[in-house]
């Protein structure tokens, strides 16, 4: 089997409401995806330059639905950057956590039957998160970036990182406030996925998260 690698195949400016990004086109050994680097100033010469690695959600993306938080975060992310003059972002093709674009919708229905994010996604047959960094650390690397500052609440991505050849100096906390739509799948990420996410205690002890008007 071939060694893993990517290949930077163009880069273009990108206006955007937070300012101009660099948007790269990575191909690779792996698949056939189009993974993207979007990046502000220059990543190689900042120490734990900030970063986020974000998996694809066309309905959060695009569609800004509110059954799951991606959209708020990749908005978020942007704005740091900005804030910053000098981070990058990874748009990672891995939608549904890995299961696909086809099978995400599928586990949504089963969502709207009663079951858990992570439950839905093992009645399809798949893992709770199928997701793989390699090739986001070797766009990292090809950056010319080995530490950063990564803005995250999944424990699990920062490990497969570190794993993978790069230093994660800090994080940094992307939680946006849940809505009524959200908050139930952003506590299953909390209580089983590990997710570091704020959580409170409500008056009768049980757990809840912190909503947009902070409660």
């Amino acid at each position: 089997m071939s060694k893993l690698s990517v290949t930077r195949q163009v880069c273009t400016r990108i206006p955007t409401p937070h300012g101009d990004f660099q948007l790269c086109f990575y191909s690779n050994t792996l698949d056939n995806k189009e993974h993207l680097a979007l990046y502000m100033g220059d990543p190689s010469s900042a120490p734990a330059v900030l970063a986020r690695v974000h998996s694809e959600c066309f309905t959060g993306d695009v569609l800004g639905s509110r059954r799951c938080d991606c959209g708020e975060q990749l908005d978020r992310a942007m704005a740091k950057v900005a804030e910053a003059g000098c981070g990058v972002i990874l748009y990672l093709r891995q939608e549904g956590r890995g299961i696909g674009l086809l099978e995400k919708l599928r586990a949504y229905n089963l969502q709207d039957k009663g079951y858990d994010t992570v439950d839905a996604n093992l009645m399809l047959g798949h893992a709770a998160d199928s997701r793989d960094y390699t090739l986001a650390a070797l766009m990292l690397q090809d950056l010319g970036v080995e530490s950063i500052s990564l803005m995250t609440n999944n424990p699990a991505k920062i490990k497969a990182l570190e794993s993978a050849g790069i230093n994660v100096a800090r994080r940094v906390s992307l939680a946006v406030p849940a809505n009524t739509d959200n908050a139930d799948y952003l506590m299953t990420k909390a209580l089983r996925m590990e997710h570091m996410l704020p959580l409170n205690a409500s008056p009768n002890e049980s757990l809840s998260l912190k909503t947009a008007n902070g409660r």
